[in-house]
């Protein structure tokens, strides 16, 4: 006899929906809409044949059925996961998933992976662009960078990378600024600014930049990017002076294509973290990528 199962795709909107409160949030977990969340919701309602959310004017709330259907759910998406991580791992032993905030991968990571082919060729890398917090059982990942403040409960975490903050812009541009004294000196000249992401608020921008040295700035701040390697090719390209992480400028300062307006540097609140589960690392393979991270980090830190 065939297993009548329930629309699958359906049946994980709802279980993201009834464990994060709602469908908005569910949508933002599935990289969907709410809209698409609710729609998947009501096509498991009509195949069920029961109502599994209460619909009220400021959201849902999980019926008596939902509940019950909710927590019958839990277990068995939690095996099929676990069951399924065990077999994708068997047969790509080789393959290691990396995920990281995209300036990092395009600034820092890419630009060291030859070296990591080059003395490892057996390890396959799949390198993921990522901001969200990091599912590593449903999304198939060995190893997460993440920049922030730490403790990472659950995880084994390793101290990456520190931040250092420096004002940067092309050599051209330098050249046709003018005599520049002080950090003060920066307010004449445009400067390119980045878009905070809400999950680093404390992270340092020009405000903050300036106010280590006394100023206050008040002054526009665009033009702005959505990610610091957009902000670093505005300012590769002429149009500004930008303030970034060396970890993420330091590429184009060792080759000449930005330089510092000035020598000094502010620290950051955070630093970039190697996170992954306790045991990803009985796999040889991740276990030798982490260790090369962990080393490309050290000496990086020692040209810093």
């Amino acid at each position: 006899m065939p297993i009548r199962l329930p629309p699958l795709a359906a049946v994980r909107a709802f279980e993201a929906a009834a464990r994060l409160g709602g469908f908005q949030n569910a949508g933002d977990e599935l990289h969907v809409s709410a809209g698409a969340v609710a729609h998947q919701v009501k096509q498991l309602e009509q195949w069920l044949g029961v109502t599994l959310f209460q619909r009220l004017a400021r959201g849902v709330v999980l019926t008596p059925a939902g509940r019950q259907y909710a927590n019958a759910l839990k277990p068995l998406l939690a095996g099929i996961a676990e069951v399924s991580e065990q077999v994708r791992r068997h047969s790509d032993e080789n393959v290691v998933t990396v995920t990281s905030v995209p300036s990092f991968v395009t600034r820092w990571l890419m630009p060291r992976l030859g070296s990591l082919r080059e003395r490892h060729p057996q390890i396959d890398m799949r390198v993921l662009a990522s901001l969200h917090p990091v599912d590593f059982l449903h999304e198939g990942v060995d190893v997460a960078i993440r920049l922030g403040p730490g403790p990472y409960p659950g995880l084994k975490a390793d101290a990456l990378l520190d931040e250092c903050f420096s004002a940067v812009c092309s050599p051209g541009f330098l050249a046709q600024a003018g005599t520049l004294r002080t950090p003060g000196d920066l307010l004449r000249l445009p400067l390119l600014h980045d878009e905070l992401e809400p999950r680093i608020p404390e992270e340092i921008n020009w405000p903050r930049w300036l106010q280590h040295f006394g100023l206050n700035y008040t002054g526009p701040l665009r033009p702005s990017f959505s990610h610091t390697y957009l902000t670093l090719e505005a300012a590769a390209n002429g149009q500004g002076v930008a303030v970034a992480a060396d970890v993420l400028a330091g590429e184009d300062l060792r080759t000449g294509r930005l330089v510092r307006a000035f020598p000094e540097r502010v620290s950051g609140p955070y630093r970039f973290h190697l996170l992954r589960l306790p045991e990803a690392e009985t796999r040889p393979a991740v276990k030798t990528f982490c260790d090369w991270l962990l080393g490309e980090a050290r000496a990086a830190q020692a040209q810093a």
